[in-house]
């Protein structure tokens, strides 16, 4: 199976818990049957991409990287590499490269989908970044570490976050809602 075939795949089993949410899963999967590159940056302007947001074991807690070049916090994630047999792998690298964490407890089921432009991305101009976002939980000694790509990782209380996007609050609200179900 590609890695393109796994997204389709994936996508089009998951189940959105908002229309918001379903609305995105639509884009993305039209996007991925009209695109055969559609999970590579040789897809231009769009493509998908794939995140992590990691939580502390107790739930308590977010880990988040200051971005070098954007400046601001999110979750970890980027580009699918041509190693990545599935998207899940492609998101369980970038938390481990992005994070310094290895050994991390990742859902395998998508928990939440983002489409952001990004104007450093790509030397042709703006692109859409169709965000297709895992979340994971940290083992309680886990360390982690600033990789290149950030200026700061940090641990911070899901009660006295930084300045984020709307949406990386529903990430988080729902990354707690799926580990908390899962304990259940």
């Amino acid at each position: 199976m590609t890695l393109h075939a796994d997204a389709l795949g994936s996508l089009t089993r998951w189940t959105p818990p908002a229309p918001d949410q379903l609305a995105l899963r639509d884009r993305f999967v039209a996007h991925l049957r009209a695109h055969p590159e559609g999970m590579t940056r040789a897809c231009f302007p769009d493509h998908l991409t794939a995140g992590t947001l990691v939580l502390s074991a107790d739930l308590d807690h977010v880990l988040l990287n200051l971005h070098r070049k954007a400046r601001r916090w999110f979750a970890f994630g980027g580009h699918c590499e041509p190693g990545d047999l599935t998207l899940l792998a492609a998101a369980t690298r970038e938390a481990a490269e992005e994070s310094g964490i290895a050994g991390l407890d990742l859902d395998p089921v998508p928990v939440h989908l983002d489409e952001h432009t990004v104007e450093f991305c790509d030397p042709r101009g703006t692109v859409a970044h169709l965000d297709v976002r895992y979340t994971a939980r940290a083992a309680p000694d886990a360390v982690h570490e600033v990789s290149e790509e950030s200026l700061d990782v940090r641990w911070w209380p899901v009660d006295a976050l930084p300045e984020l996007e709307d949406e990386m609050h529903t990430l988080i609200d729902l990354s707690r809602a799926r580990w908390a179900q899962r304990a259940a």
